[in-house]
């Protein structure tokens, strides 16, 4: 059996550009470390948009333009990119019925453990994901470490993590 980690969004704009809190550049060091220690598959997300964001729903409910395809802001973090060995998922909203298909996929190949995910933000595209993979894959246990997770707020990080765990989600 294999374990895998998810890197959510680990960018630019959503550390310390358009985004970006306190919080996200906080964990950006024990993100690192869990990345560096983990013992299975990391795979790594990265919210991707286009020049015409402010013209889609997302743009409309969320009139901050971020994580445009090709900008500095859309890269992730140096660091954790130096760690990436797979090529990222790019994702044109909070999640994608690609990383839950990627996830059959790999659990047809190998049965995996768990799933792990971790990044930002929390309380929009973490708890979109996991909520994802666990429909495609019911019984992997799905679990989020809080440590490497931070929200658009404190609050809201913290609502999202009790909604996981409420949906069988294990908080780590």
């Amino acid at each position: 059996m294999r374990d895998i980690l998810i890197v959510v969004d680990m960018q630019n704009d959503f550390i310390d550009g358009a985004l970006g809190t306190k919080e996200a550049v906080k964990i950006v060091p024990a993100v690192k470390e869990k990345i560096e220690n983990f013992d299975g598959t990391v795979l790594f997300t990265r919210d991707t948009h286009t020049e015409d964001y402010l013209n889609t729903q997302e743009g409309r409910m969320l009139p901050v333009v971020h994580c445009v395809k090709g900008t500095e802001g859309w890269r992730i973090r140096k660091e954790l990119e130096d760690l990436r060995k797979t090529d990222a998922i790019d994702k044109p909203s909070f999640s994608s019925p690609e990383i839950g298909e990627l996830m059959i996929k790999l659990n047809e190949e190998e049965p995996i453990g768990s799933i792990t995910l971790i990044g930002l933000c929390t309380d929009i595209c973490v708890i979109s994901n996991a909520m994802l993979i666990k429909a495609f894959l019911p019984e992997v246990p799905i679990k989020v470490d809080a440590s490497c997770c931070a929200g658009v707020t404190p609050e809201s990080h913290e609502n999202a993590l009790n909604a996981m765990k409420m949906c069988q989600i294990e908080i780590l």
